[in-house]
């Protein structure tokens, strides 16, 4: 199996981690393992923990990663159990977290596996992990009209999701929606032809939201982003790479929150709230990728990269 993935910002995200030879470390978001194989190679004593929940990431990474098996486990998870998976392996603290958000090329690029609106044969699937009953097909055909705009406007931030939502109900009336290149007609169908001129092909903001949904993929950031920050040991660093300005915005706040933490009104003399600052924001502005990444990829065109490095006050 050739699981392709450009690993997006390589070398700025090694840098940022700031790797220790005998250092603990977690890739939250394996993938084809390209990351992660920079990550191992420096390492001697120390060790890396891999997670994804995809199977064929994971066959993938495992392949990869061989040269470096006395010092790797990988684990077939959510990155959500993150800190559950590492506590079961013994470990209390870790030196640095990696997580590289988003959609592989690999699931991207295999039709089957039903991420892409460019195959039209190829099914409404987008499961990141196999084991989910649920499909992209059956929030297609099951969600009520006012719950499809809101994921389509929320998470696609499309204008015409009112227009997709109400034809998608209309149409899957007459039979089941379960290909793309049906959804791909009805989404033609509900924006003006002179405005899919411009901004890529119609679908993507559609197809975008509801992979999102069916993975729910901005929750399990949002309510697990301060339990991460929590795993790191002093001087730990945590790097996060988004493609979408609703995660982006996500770990922007949550990295803010977690260096001033304080809610005492600005006019307070003393802080009298109790909350302590966990570390700071190394970046304050998004390390985004280079010229040269952006000719060799264009989907890293979207990528930001923050980071967080915990300080000696969190303990």
């Amino acid at each position: 199996m050739d699981f392709k993935h450009y690993s997006v910002l390589l070398p700025e995200t090694i840098e940022q981690l700031h790797i220790k030879e005998d250092g603990i470390y977690v890739d939250g978001t394996l993938g084809g393992g390209g990351h992660s194989y920079e990550i191992a190679k420096r390492l001697t004593t120390g060790r890396l923990i891999g997670i994804d929940q995809d199977y064929d990431a994971l066959e993938a990474a495992g392949e990869r990663l061989r040269p470096f098996a006395d010092r790797v486990t990988l684990v077939h998870s959510n990155y959500e159990a993150m800190v559950e998976r590492v506590h079961e392996l013994g470990i209390d603290k870790v030196d640095g977290i990696l997580l590289d958000l988003g959609v592989s090329s690999f699931q991207l690029d295999t039709p089957e596996r039903g991420f892409s609106y460019m195959v039209e044969d190829a099914p409404l699937d987008m499961r990141m992990d196999q084991d989910n009953p649920m499909t992209a097909a059956d929030i297609v055909n099951d969600y009520s009209e006012e719950d499809l705009y809101r994921i389509i406007r929320d998470y696609g931030e499309d204008r015409f999701a009112k227009n997709i939502a109400k034809n998608i109900v209309k149409e899957r009336q007459k039979e089941r929606i379960t290909r793309a290149g049906q959804l791909n007609q009805i989404i033609e169908r509900s924006i003006p032809k002179k405005l899919q001129v411009t901004g890529g092909h119609p679908a993507k903001r559609t197809y975008q939201a509801i992979r999102i949904e069916l993975n729910r993929e901005l929750d399990v950031l949002e309510q697990n982003l301060d339990a991460f920050i929590d795993l790191l040991a002093e001087d730990g660093r945590i790097c996060i790479i988004t493609f979408h300005s609703l995660e982006d915005r996500i770990v922007k706040n949550t990295f803010k929150k977690n260096q001033d933490p304080c809610t005492c009104p600005k006019d307070f003399p003393v802080c009298v709230c109790g909350k302590k600052s966990k570390g700071r924001v190394i970046t304050r502005k998004p390390i985004l990728p280079s010229e040269k990444e952006l000719e060799e990829n264009t989907r890293s065109r979207s990528a930001k990269l923050r980071v967080f490095e915990r300080g000696t006050s969190s303990r």
